[in-house]
């Protein structure tokens, strides 16, 4: 559990209660997680708990949604090998000395590498899901989360804490920060030594030649050692959450905001600029338990994001509530003009699209706060 330091809110400057509660407020919050909740939280996030590969819907016209589905479900199966049937030590791919009477077909790790809103993250629980291994022999988090759990422990505990693991899950593999990468990938060679598998999703940086090979050879390289044990696998697409559905929604108005916060029950009502300055003051790895029993973010005077360690504050805080199936609804601006062209033809593109197309979906799940007045 977290504890905050402050009283969990009231309504943003200049927003006189109208009906109702008095809405919580993000920025009255200072989360502390204590690191064990970090380890513990290490599975696929509550708007994954029900998804499995056989509700994955392939695009017809992309024959590689398919083959991946096809690769992860055969990858699952070759996990399922009981610990310590093997005597001798053996190899990541399940080759070498090992006196096993079969090894796993096939490569122990795989990377899945696409666009945003293709089902990575979709793919990548479902293979959590299927592993034959206890919830708490199998890890799931993001690359930033990864980080903070090695940040909290230390990298010896970690390696520790992980190496009982049959499966290690990375979503959002990280290319833009080469000293967090060089750590993890660190932290990666001693775990598949302990033989734990690993599977990931790209975070591809743009401006290497699209979201293609090379960012898959990227990461490859990083993990020198170990580039021979994953299997790459392109997922080609177009963004799910934005087929056939129209853009980002309007924004609503302050009154409507506000209303909506007050008549919520557990919905938060902050003035957005006001969040983005508190962000800066909770480390990135609170940003979960920033919205625990939050049952609604209402934001008032959305504007543009104005620097890029803002956006990317942002960005992370619209996973975590992507993550957890939170509806923002919000006054001023729509989200699809949060982030300036300079911020979108940058190397910080593709998160940013990701944060787009995550509020935008958020957006639309929060039309029925207002649709109920």
């Amino acid at each position: 559990m977290s504890s905050f330091s402050a009283a969990s809110g009231s309504a943003p400057s200049g927003s006189a209660p109208i009906a109702g509660v008095t809405p919580l407020s993000l920025c009255a919050r200072e989360p502390h997680v204590p690191a064990d909740r970090l380890v513990a939280e290490m599975v696929p996030p509550p708007r994954f708990d029900s998804v499995r590969f056989s509700t994955y819907l392939p695009d017809p016209n992309q024959p590689s949604q398919s083959e991946a589905v096809q690769v992860l479900e055969g990858f699952a199966a070759g996990l399922g090998e009981a610990p310590g049937t093997a005597t001798g030590r053996r190899g990541f791919l399940g080759f070498g000395r090992s006196k096993a009477p079969k090894p796993p077909a096939g490569p122990r790790g795989v990377y899945l590498d696409g666009g945003y809103g293709v089902g990575k993250t979709h793919l990548l629980a479902s293979l959590w899901h299927a592993t034959p291994a206890e919830p708490s022999r199998k890890a799931f988090g993001t690359f930033v989360e990864l980080t903070n759990l090695v940040g909290a422990l230390g990298f010896q505990q970690t390696v520790q804490t992980l190496s009982g693991h049959r499966l290690l899950c990375i979503d959002e593999f990280e290319l833009d920060d080469p000293g967090d990468t060089v750590l993890v990938s660190s932290l990666l060679a001693r775990l598949v030594e302990a033989g734990v598998a690993l599977a990931a999703t790209s975070n591809t940086l743009p401006g290497k030649l699209g979201e293609g090979r090379f960012a898959a050879a990227d990461f490859l390289r990083e993990i020198q050692g170990l580039s021979a044990h994953f299997r790459a696998l392109r997922i080609d697409g177009e963004d799910y959450r934005h087929r056939g559905l129209p853009e980002a929604p309007a924004p609503y108005s302050d009154e409507q905001v506000t209303r909506a916060a007050q008549e919520t029950d557990g919905a938060s009502l902050d003035a957005f600029p006001a969040l983005l300055d508190h962000l800066a003051r909770v480390h990135p790895s609170r940003y979960g338990a920033l919205t625990d029993g939050v049952s609604a973010v209402c934001l008032t005077g959305v504007r543009p994001v104005p620097d890029q360690s803002t956006a990317l504050r942002l960005v992370v805080l619209a996973d975590r509530l992507y993550d957890r199936e939170v509806p923002v609804l919000a006054s001023g601006l729509p989200f699809d003009r949060l982030f300036g062209e300079e911020m979108l033809k940058g190397g910080y593109r593709k998160k940013y699209f990701r944060a787009i197309s995550r509020l935008t979906a958020l957006a639309r799940d929060a039309a029925r706060l207002v649709d109920a007045d």
